[in-house]
Parts: C-alpha cells; structure tokens; sequence
C-alpha cells in the first residue's frame, strides 16, 4: 500500500473493518462476473463494431476523467459509465465488466490510485452493473426488440438504471464511513445531489447510445460532441465557481472560501466531540498587519501588492498541511487549524506565523519589516458558528494590538460590543430620547440671569409642546389628538415588548454569574458618570462605601415607598424591581454637581455637572463603561446635547434664586470633532439668557491630540462666545506646554492621580508644585482634584493652588441638596481650620464653622 498519498492511506485503527469490507466486495465481484467473464471468450469474434466503437471510447474517456475544481478526487466524473452500461443494455454482464475493469485500471493507473483502490472500483462498478442487469432479466426479454423501443424497455431501463445507482453509491458511502469514521447519513446526503446530476446523467445516456448503434456504429463517436460540449460547460461554471473563492491577487482562498470550510469543519469537529475524541477542536485565527498603510502611502500599492503576496507565501509556509490560509481583503488575513486538543496548540501555531513574519522582506532593495497582531477563536469554546468565531478571533485582535502584543486568546471581558453593552446602549438611547424627567415642580415664573421670564416656549420641560404643533382652535383641542393618543398608545406596548429586556433575560439565563447575582440579589455599584473623556468613578474606599451606602439606602427606600424603577433587597435576600424595570423603563439620567472651592477664601465658586445614570436593572451604571458604550456611536451626541439643555437650565434656576455660580462640564473628542458643540452652546444660553462667563467646557488632552486642527477650531468658537475652557488631568497626557501656550485656557485641573498621593509621596507633591507653578506664571488659574484630607489641602493652599475639589469638602449631590448644602455652608480658610481631617459627614462640608 501507498503511504506517501494519503488518498491511498486508511487512518491507524480502521484498517481492519475498511479492507474487511473491500475484500468482501471484490468476492461478491468475482462471483457474479467469473462466469459470464468466463463465456465472453467464445463471443469475441461475435461481437458487432458498435461494441469495439464503445469500448474503445470508454477506455479513452476514463483516461483523462472530469476532476471538478475544488473537489476532492473522490468527486471525479468517468465518462465510461456511459459507455459500459450501454453495453450492459445491449450485449449483456459480461462484455460490460470486462470493458468497466480496463477502464477502471486506465483511470486507476492516470489517478495514482494505489492497488487496493483501483481493484475495489472495478469490484464496486462490477457489483453495480450486477444489480442492473438483473433488474433487465425481469423484463420480457431483449431490450429494442425489433429495433423498437416499447414502455416495457422503458420500465426496464430505468429500473436498471435506478439499481446500478444505488448499489454503486451505496458501496462507496459504506466504504468512505469505514475509512474515515463519518456518520453514514450525512456523509451520502452531502454528495447525493451531486452525484444524482452528474453519474445519473451518463447513465440516461446509455439508452440514446444503444438506438444509435442499432442504426450505425458511425454514429457513436457523435456523442462525443455533446459529451465534450457538457464537458466544457461543467468546467467552466467549476472554474468561474473556484474564481469567486480565490483572491485574485494572493491565489488564497477568500472570505467566502473561508465560511464554507469553517462550516464544513464545524461539523465534523462536533462529530468528534459527540464520539469523545480529544482532537476536537477547531481554531480560527485572524491577523492583522502592522503599519501596512504606511507602505502603500510611501511606496505605492504596487509595492503594497507585492508585500502581500510575500507575506501570503510566507503564511502558507508556516501552517500544517492541513491548515486553511485565506486572505478577508486588505491586510487581514485568516488560518484554519483543525484537529487541535487544547489552546496551547493554537498558540504554537500562532508562534509559527510570527516567527515567519519576523524576517523583513526586501522589495526593491528596502527591507520592509512586517509585523502584525494575531487573535484566536476556538471551537466550541468560543463559539460554534462561523460568525461567533470570527467576531471573537476580530476582538481577540484587536486586544492584542491594545495591548501592544503580537497574539491574544478571546477573553469575554475584551468584547466591549458584547449583546449586554448593546442592550445597554439601546436603553440609553431610550432614556435620552424620553427627554428630561419630571422633576423640580413648575417651570412657570422662573427667570433667568438676565430677570427675563422662562416662558413655556423654551426647552424647559419635557413635556413642551412640539415645534411642529400649532395652536388649538377648539377650546384648547387640536384635531390630531385622538390620532396622538392613539399613536401614544400603540408606543407604550411597543415599548412593553422592549428587546433589550429579552436579551437581558437570555444573558442571565444562560449566565451562571448572572443568575447567581440575580438570586442573591447584589447591589448595583455608585458612581458618578461624567460626558466626556475624563471617569469619576469612587476615588477611595471610603467613598465607594459611602457611594453604595446611598445607593442600598436608596434601594430600600424604593422598595419601601413603591418608588419606580429601583432594584433593591428584600427581607429574604430576593430582588424586587419596581413598576419601571417590569413595564421596561429605561431609567433615569441625573445631573449631580460638586462643589468647587476657592483655597484662599473657602467661598464656593463653581460646580462640575456630572451625569448619573440609575438603570432599573443594574442600580447605577459605571461611568467607564457607559462612556465607552456611548463615545463609539451617534447616542453621544444625544448624551451631551442633554447635559447641555440640564445644566444650562440649572444655572439660570440659580440666578433666578439668587445663587451665581459657575458650572463646568465635560465634552467628549466626538462633539469636538463635529464642531457642533459651540453652536448648540450658544443657543442654550441665549434661549435659557445665561451670562456666556456662568458656563464653563472642560476638555482632556486626550481629545486635543486626537484632531488638533479641528478641536482648535471648536475651542476657538467657544472662547469668541465668552465660556471658559478648562483643560482637565493636566499632566497626564503629551505636549501640556504646547497646548497651555497655543489653546485660549482660563483654567487647568490638576489630575487627581497627582493629588491624591501629594500628602504621602514627595514626588507627587513636587509635580503638584510644579504644574501650580507653571499655571500661574501664564495667567490660568488651577483646580486641584482628589482633594481628599485637609492635610492634602493646606499644602494646596501653601503650593499656591486657587481652587479645591473633592470629597473633604463635599460629594457631588443633586441640584436641590447642593441647595441646601450652600445654606449650611460657612466659609473657612485654612489658616483659621482646626486639626480635624478625614472626608466630610454627608450633607456638611468639613470645613464649615
């Protein structure tokens, strides 16, 4: 036996079952055929030149037989199945299996076909043609009788045909299943179209063959016209079919090349896992290369063309024999690996690629260094389907590049575009579109800094009338609004049927985590939520407790008074929610303020809005997260035009009380980039009569460096209105000096990674002094964040630094407590502050009197 091929070769531990049954059949071969095989010496000479004419066609044919592209060899159509069952119709078995076996060993011997592989086709076509032979003897005598064909013929012929069908393609699913182990059923469903259409064809042929040669033997070789014609056709369309699977300028396969062979070997790992076998995993490996772009826009996309096709031959080099190289398009490419026991051997083989793409590959002279990012996806463990995995293997990628590593496994925490982050995405969506809550009572006599009236016109209340809505003439009711009721109506139960709650249940049911934190009841984790770059999650351990004392407080108040849309415990540890989550609410969105203080005076000078979201389901939601969700999409741009319209409303609310504050809030990149920002700025505070000077925009680095142009631009705009911009975690990002020498800053804020630590480390304390230093030589004035103890304070005060903000003096709060805390508030400077430390008791700053 051949072991060199291995279509010749049998996998260890089936060898005795598979050439068991090969022998059997080639017994059953030889006593069906010995004796008609045996007879057909003396008729030889008898036998017409119609007979010879066939023979001989079926010999030529089979020597080049029909391979379709992208199809094993198994799959190859032999054209002298034609031939030998039209002699089988009209000379009978023994001519047929004569002609069939030197047919056979002609192909056997083109094809490479080992011994035992040529002798069972011979054995299999021989049982074939038995079975249909038999089926002829049942008619009522010879076929085309008289040269006529009668419905009795017809009966017969196909009969015969539908016998040597299933007999041959039954004895070859049998033998494919003993080789390889493949369930049977599936393993003939999956050829049987196939076959049907191209075997079944030659077949129907026969017949045609056998009238014309009862006319003449001149007319046989004329078949060769449409069998060659059928040829041709089949070739081509197999051709233009591969074509569509190829990638033109790599050769690899491509993505559609690639989700048929992930499907196909999804299935037969998940048979090897139903059998128990340890190689039953499957890895799908996604690479991305490094800085490619840079070589295009340096060198062309000629140059860009040939690295491609370097890397592709060098990708094909590193993998197994059996492993799959497909290029998705630009220079994303992905690998196959089949038959692995653990991730271990994915990793090695991932090892394998980054090796062979560590060597710079000279183009023209120039070493091109090439370099990429790997992700792998294993089944099943991160999925069963061609989508899920190669979602996974795209966020397993992008992991790596984060992290500056050349290969990363799938991590479920790395999916930032997880069903639950979109759900969430989708339920602020809906609290954002709802528009403001209900809350602070009437807008009615409110007026702003300017002492003008806030009429009802204005963006106020949620609930204003519509642009688009024009005045009653009916006593107050318009046409429409049974129509509106309606359509308010049908709303409300379209929204009953939220989506998003069902995804929530299908997580937390297939979940383990989940539904042990559902039945145990676990409380949601507080924390502010800032728009914008900058994160305001508990800055130590005692806010955080602090933070979740009021949220579990105000859990229990909701259970208690029925409050809407709250989670809280009950007595036994359960969980309730209330009417909001049942009826699919989405929540509510808060504006919280801290209060700024000037070190030097203790008077208050400003507030930071912050944004916090209290989620039916999952308590307050945390701030990182929800920016992270939001900054990638348009629910941004809703997020900060609320924050906007909330804020400005607020302040003009305090002038009209009385309170003149400044309120600071942040901007992400995104409304920077857009340039938005300032227009809608603008609008508010003229709308709402708010002194531009009232507000002020708070602005990271991060965003600066993202599109300097256009966030300078943006800024610009803003600073002609008259609102201070802010440039907040000053130090903790690139080219502070440019931007404090080129932007139009009024303030900067000291990151609170710096101030936090300045009453412990001599080196946060000498850069806290240095940034204080620097600020004031240019003129801006300093807000020092974290500001946690009054040590931490006093040596603000003593650094220089003009304002404070942090939990020693107060935790941000709503708009009316802030209120009530002003009220009790009582300036104290530091030189008058007694030698009490730690935060604030709630509701009272720590320096009051």
């Amino acid at each position: 036996m051949e072991t060199g091929d291995p279509r010749n070769s049998v996998p260890p531990g089936r060898s005795g079952p598979f050439f068991g049954f090969v022998g059997a059949i080639g017994v059953v071969a030889l006593a069906v055929s010995a004796g008609p095989l045996v007879a057909l010496a003396d008729r030889w000479s008898e036998l017409p030149a119609a007979f010879w004419t066939m023979a001989a066609l079926a010999v030529a044919c089979d020597a080049r037989p029909f391979v379709p592209p992208g199809r094993r060899q198994t799959s190859a159509v032999f054209p002298s199945t034609c031939f030998t069952f039209a002699i089988l119709l009209g000379w009978g078995f023994g001519p047929a299996v004569a002609v069939q076996a030197v047919a056979v060993a002609v192909s056997g011997w083109r094809l490479g076909y080992a011994p035992w592989r040529t002798g069972f086709n011979a054995a299999q076509y021989a049982c074939a043609l038995a079975a249909a032979y038999a089926v002829t003897r049942l008619g009522p005598g010879e076929l085309f009788d008289g040269g006529r064909l009668h419905w009795t013929d017809v009966a017969a012929v196909g009969g015969a045909t539908v016998a040597w069908f299933v007999v041959n393609y039954g004895l070859v699913s049998s033998a494919v299943r003993l080789r390889f182990g493949d369930r049977w059923w599936p393993s003939v469903r999956s050829g049987l179209a196939y076959e049907l259409l191209a075997t079944g064809s030659l077949l129907l042929l026969a017949p045609v063959l056998v009238a014309a040669a009862r006319a003449s033997a001149a007319l046989i070789p004329l078949v060769l016209v449409p069998l060659f014609a059928v040829y041709r056709m089949a070739r081509l369309s197999a051709e233009r079919e591969q074509l569509a699977d190829v990638d033109p300028l790599t050769g690899l396969p491509n993505r559609k090349a690639l989700l048929t062979e992930v499907a196909e070997q999804v299935h037969l790992h998940g048979d090897r896992a139903a059998r128990g076998a340890p190689d039953a995993h499957l890895a799908l490996l996604l690479l991305d290369l490094d800085r490619f772009k840079h070589v295009n826009d340096a060198l062309g996309h000629a140059v860009g063309d040939r690295l491609l096709v370097e890397v592709s031959a060098r990708l094909t080099g590193a993998v197994g024999a059996g492993d799959m190289v497909a290029r998705l398009g630009g220079d994303e490419f992905a690998i196959v690996v089949p038959r692995l026991t653990d991730i271990d051997q994915a990793r090695e083989r991932a090892a394998r690629v980054v090796a062979a793409l560590a060597e710079p590959v000279p183009l023209d002279g120039l070493p091109l260094d090439v370099g990429g990012a790997i992700g792998i996806a294993l089944y099943p463990d991160h999925g069963e389907d061609f989508a899920t995995l190669m979602r996974h293997a795209d966020v397993a990628m992008y992991d790596a590049k984060h992290r500056n590593d050349t290969v990363a496994v799938y991590a479920p925490e790395s999916d930032h575009n997880s069903a639950e982050r979109l759900s969430l995405l989708a339920d602020l969506r809906r609290v954002l579109e709802s528009g403001p809550s209900a809350q602070g009572g009437e807008t009615v006599g409110v007026r702003g800094g300017d002492g003008a009236a806030l009429t009802p016109a204005l963006p106020v209340r949620a609930d204003r009338p519509a642009r688009n809505q024009r005045p009653a003439r009916d006593g107050g009711r318009r046409s429409g609004d049974g129509a509106n009721r309606w359509l308010r109506r049908r709303r409300e139960r379209v929204e009953e049927r939220h989506d998003d709650d069902l995804i929530e249940r299908i997580l937390t049911g297939a979940d383990p985590i989940r539904r042990r934190a559902a039945r145990a009841g676990a409380g949601p984790v507080a924390g502010p939520l800032v728009v914008g770059d900058a994160e305001f999650a508990p800055e130590t351990e005692t806010e955080t407790e602090t933070a979740d004392a009021d949220v579990t407080q105000d859990a229990e108040a909701a259970v208690s008074t029925g409050a809407p849309g709250v989670i809280g415990p009950t007595a036994d540890g359960s969980t309730v929610a209330g009417p909001d989550e049942q009826a699919g609410h989405p929540g509510e969105i808060t504006m919280y303020y801290q209060p700024q203080i000037a070190i030097a005076t203790g008077e208050v000078v400003g507030v930071e809005a912050l944004l916090r979201w209290r989620h039916p389901r999952r308590g307050m939601v945390d701030p990182g997260e929800l920016i992270q969700v939001a900054e990638q999409s348009a629910v941004m741009r809703l997020l900060t035009r609320r924050v906007v319209d909330d804020v400005v409303e607020q302040l003009a609310k305090w002038s009209a009380a009385g309170l003149t504050l400044r309120a600071a809030l942040n901007v992400s990149v995104r409304d920077l980039h857009t340039g938005e920002i300032a227009d809608q700025i603008a609008d508010r505070l003229t709308r709402y009569g708010v002194p531009p000077e009232r507000l002020q925009v708070e602005i990271t680095e991060g965003a600066l460096m993202a599109d300097p142009r256009r966030v300078l631009a943006s800024i610009t705009q803003l600073h002609r209105i008259g609102v201070g911009i802010a440039l907040d975690d000053f130090g903790t990002g690139y080219s502070s000096l440019q931007h404090l020498r080129r932007l139009p800053l009024s303030e900067v804020k000291v990151d609170r990674s710096f101030v936090l630590g300045m009453a412990e480390d001599p080196d946060d304390a000498a850069i806290v002094r240095s940034m204080i230093e620097l600020a004031g030589a240019l003129g801006l004035r300093v807000v020092a964040e974290g500001v946690e103890d009054e040590r931490t304070w006093r040596m603000l005060h003593a650094a220089g630094c003009d304002v404070a903000q942090g939990w020693f003096h107060a935790r941000p709060m709503p708009a009316e407590d802030l209120v009530a805390w002003l009220s009790r508030y009582r300036p104290v400077r530091p030189a008058e502050a007694g030698s009490r430390s730690g935060p604030a008791p709630e509701g009272e700053s720590k320096a009051s009197s």
